[in-house]
């Protein structure tokens, strides 16, 4: 059966890449704006009965969302009978709930629109809170792109030198992305946690953490003492919770540190602050266009479709 394969403008390189992973044909898409700030659209091609459209919504993520909602759209309408959406980085996503009064559930409507374009499945990956795909009633999956993270470190770096890094998760809530590529790499890992001491006293400290259940070895500040650390995490934005991390790292003697994560935002100059702060390198996924996106997932997302 053919398959289509149709890049957003958000995501053509990767679509590229996945066509080419895949052997499927990739589909050319006209788009451009009219004077007025509307959006044209053309799908150039015969279409298949099942067509896989790959769009980042991150930013601009107004015009992005539209572009991708129209490309859907026109396909179902053109005949395709399943239309596969991937969303590498997924906009708005992060307000899966009401925090304060009278908000926007964003993530739940963003939801609502790309089912009712006429999407049949969905796939993202790393999205912040996977409680989000509950508010589809088509298939949804959330993808890790740790693998790829933690292949491209080894092949590029450890494998070269016999190396063992220190991965290190800037706060608790991303030590299982930390876990997921230390035990690839077969290294270890821990996390940073504020401990408030008082009313207006708050210390950042290193976890320790028991390396595996066999073992009386134990990872801590010690630890990082003239290692390789790797800062890993889902998003990076303002880059604030990451510099806070390098700082503590730098502080108790780690050699170098570089800083990875799939979906590299980036927004008010966080990766120069990054890198003022002392990082080697930073290392994100192509889910977003960036200088810092280094780790391809194409294959990941290949593999995906092919399941």
């Amino acid at each position: 059966m053919i398959i289509l394969i149709i890049g957003g403008s958000a995501s053509q390189d990767l679509a590229a890449h996945v066509a080419r992973e895949l052997g499927e044909e990739l589909v050319y898409v006209e788009t451009r704006k009219f004077p007025d700030g509307e959006r044209y659209l053309r799908i150039d091609a015969d279409i298949a009965d099942e067509v896989t459209v790959i769009q980042s919504t991150g930013y601009p993520q107004d015009e992005n969302l539209m572009e991708l909602l129209f490309i859907i759209s026109n396909l179902k309408d053109l005949g395709a009978k399943k239309v596969r959406v991937v969303v590498p980085y997924m906009g708005y996503a992060r307000q899966e709930k009401r925090f304060n009064p009278g908000e926007t559930i964003s993530a739940q409507i963003i939801c609502n629109l790309i089912q009712a374009a006429g999407a049949d499945e969905f796939i993202t990956f790393n999205i912040h809170e996977e409680c989000v795909l509950n508010f589809f009633d088509i298939p949804a999956r959330n993808i890790s792109a740790m693998p790829a993270i933690a292949e491209y470190l080894d092949k590029k770096y450890f494998k070269k030198t016999n190396e063992k890094p220190l991965i290190i998760a800037p706060d608790k809530g991303a030590y299982g992305f930390a876990q997921e590529i230390s035990e690839i790499i077969g290294c270890d890992c821990t996390y940073i946690t504020k401990v408030r001491l008082g009313p207006d006293k708050v210390e950042t400290k290193i976890v320790d953490v028991r390396c595996d259940s066999e073992s009386e070895n134990t990872v801590n500040v010690d630890s990082v003492k003239g290692m390789h650390a790797v800062i890993v995490d889902d998003i990076i934005a303002t880059g604030g919770t990451i510099v806070n991390a390098i700082n503590i790292l730098k502080q108790y003697g780690a050699k170098s540190v570089d800083v990875c994560c799939v979906h590299p935002i980036l927004t008010n100059n966080g990766a120069t602050r990054i890198y003022a702060a002392g990082a080697n390198k930073i290392i994100g996924t192509n889910s977003l266009s960036s200088d810092t996106s280094r780790v391809s997932i194409a294959k990941s997302i290949a593999d995906a479709l092919r399941d």
